[in-house]
């Protein structure tokens, strides 16, 4: 009976991996518009001094872009991050750029704190919003702005991110999860049905749709205000897109015990904003599905040859088709400890309730809302 039931459920993960390389098809087939020249203002929470930040801000200073400015938030001037803004601010004088003091946050969500006052302060009505571990080319703010305009019910939109790890194994292999099976995910759902959330770390989304959906006062209470900013937009029928400018997503490098708890998060997290996908999530990882079912019937260990062709063939469509990712090319044997260890994070993710972010302790609420821990 064990058997039959991994079978079955290892059957509807090939499938999906086939979905993949469809999604992926239709994604790359989508129309590309012309960058244009409406104006952006993009908004930056920082707090304290991530790997690699100063080169991730620079780049957003370098926009090849006729009109935009920059807003970063930090609590207090004693940020290290603050110097570091003003050496930029020195360095590019012909930049608009601002740096708004936020004080200590009020909200649980110290980062929907920050992004609500930089709102205030902003000039344009088209918000990009980036965090602090991202790095962009030059063309950027001109290719959402392109898009943006090609598309008039466009309300928010999410860019697709090529993580990129630092030296620690560990964040090697989460940064294989995040090019290969996270965007394999996103991808499905955009094509089954449409792009009816966001997902950060890079937003770009007009005024209007933040208000629409009940402003940052609402989207403070959730620790995924990135999934809830899109999944209310759709749900007020505003558009809501997946963009085809591709970021980078600079993950850094932590040790076991860091990558873990952060990745522990995430899946908590996650489970509480979409409950029935997180279910779903049971397909992502075909391996593990293979393994346990030749620990019930070692007679089926053909299976692991099929099973890791049509992974491979999924997570190669994702990293090389629509990420660029060269990190996967120069580490996919690697692929099949990635999958183990996604599979018992996601385990892991039905239990607990309680996350640590930014030194501080939360607790989950069922409905994806959060409470700070005193």
């Amino acid at each position: 009976m064990a058997a039959w039931l991994l079978a079955g459920l290892l059957t509807g993960s090939l499938v999906y991996c086939g979905l993949i390389a469809v999604a992926v098809r239709r994604y790359r087939a989508a129309r590309h518009v012309a960058p244009a020249s409406e104006p952006v203002s993009i908004l930056k929470p920082l707090a304290g001094l991530d790997e690699g930040l100063e080169d991730n801000l620079r780049s957003f200073f370098a926009q090849d872009h006729d009109s935009f400015e920059l807003l970063f938030a930090v609590r207090t001037e004693a940020d290290p991050a603050y110097p570091l803004v003003e050496s930029l601010r020195r360095e590019y004088p012909n930049v608009a750029a601002r740096i708004i003091l936020t004080g200590e946050p009020p909200w649980p969500n110290a980062k929907v704190w920050s992004l609500s006052l930089m709102m205030q302060q902003a000039q344009h009505d088209l918000l990009i919003m980036s965090d602090s571990d991202i790095r962009v080319t030059p063309a950027m703010a001109r290719t959402i702005a392109g898009e943006f305009a090609a598309d008039r019910g466009l309300a928010v939109t999410t860019c697709p991110y090529r993580a990129v790890a630092g030296r620690s194994i560990w964040s090697q292999l989460e940064a294989m999860g995040m090019n290969t099976e996270f965007w394999g995910g996103v991808l499905v759902a955009r094509m089954l049905d449409g792009m009816r959330f966001a997902v950060g770390p890079t937003i770009a989304a007009r005024r209007g749709a933040i208000t629409a959906v009940g402003g940052w006062e609402l989207l403070q209470q959730y620790l995924a205000e990135d999934f809830m900013l899109g999944n209310l937009a759709a749900d007020r029928g505003l558009g809501v897109g997946l963009s085809s400018y591709v970021i980078e997503h600079r993950i850094g490098s932590e040790r076991f015990r860091q990558n873990a708890a952060h990745r522990i998060r995430w899946n908590r997290s996650t489970r509480r904003s979409r409950p029935l996908g997180y279910i779903g999530q049971i397909f992502i990882n075909p391996i593990p599905l293979a393994l346990l079912l030749v620990a019930v019937e070692p007679a089926w260990w053909p299976v692991l040859f099929l099973v890791a062709s049509f992974r491979s063939l999924a997570g190669w469509a994702t990293a090389e088709s629509v990420l660029h990712d060269p990190v996967c090319r120069r580490r996919w044997p690697l692929l099949p400890v990635q999958d183990l260890l996604s599979f018992a994070f996601w385990v892991a993710g039905f239990f607990g309730r309680t996350i640590k972010w930014r030194g501080q302790r939360y607790r989950l609420l069922a409905d994806g809302r959060f409470q700070r821990v005193e």
